[in-house]
């Protein structure tokens, strides 16, 4: 007899096995006037290696301390230094309360190329009390040691001068090393507030 729960079976024929569900997850950082919410592998409980295929980080309701400031990511390959080397493009486009809108506008200053820098995730985003940025970032296989490891970020935010604007944002880690940390931060003060999440993604 099959033990069935939620249209999913759990037992049959004396095999027991429960789906768990294809986002597992991992670890979840809560900023209080945070400098950074860092992730690193086998720290903290934090798995950021070949057991997953893919990881996803959610970016919920993230406040800043200082306003038309940059949320920004850059990737540890191995070292203790978060610069690894990436190419990248920046895509965003936006509509004011006032109802104009921009874009879509590709933006070069917040590519990079070949490049040790912050990746900007967002940009002149508001810090008024009621304003805030959420979103999502995958990161693809970062502990292969074969090929380079993409990326790609999704965000929305209220941004400084009464707007709401999307960010598109793909690249590469150009290096075959593992990527074994992860930080985001913001170009000026403090996260106030909110929480980034991370999940491992299962193979299908």
């Amino acid at each position: 007899m099959a033990i069935i729960s939620n249209a999913v079976t759990m037992a049959d024929a004396g095999a027991f096995s429960v789906s768990l569900g294809s986002q597992v997850l991992i670890k979840t950082l809560t900023a209080s006037s945070s400098s950074d919410l860092t992730f690193v592998d086998g720290a903290s409980s934090v798995v950021l290696d070949t057991t997953y295929p893919l990881y996803l980080f959610k970016f919920i309701n993230l406040h800043f301390s200082n306003n038309a400031c940059n949320f920004q990511v850059n990737f540890r390959d191995g070292g203790s230094n978060y610069d690894a080397s990436k190419t990248s493009s920046f895509f965003s486009v936006s509509h004011t309360e006032g109802g104009s809108a921009a874009g879509p506008s590709r933006d070069d200053s917040r590519a990079e190329d070949a490049s040790t820098n912050v990746q900007a995730l967002g940009q002149n985003i508001g810090s008024g009390n009621d304003e805030c940025l959420s979103g999502h970032m995958y990161l693809f296989n970062p502990g292969n040691t074969t090929f380079q490891k993409q990326f790609m970020a999704t965000v929305n935010y209220y941004q400084e001068a009464d707007k709401s604007e999307s960010v598109y944002v793909g690249g590469y880690c150009d290096v075959t090393a593992a990527i074994d940390g992860v930080q985001f931060n913001s170009s000026a003060g403090t996260i106030d507030s909110g929480s980034i999440k991370l999940y491992g993604i299962k193979d299908s």
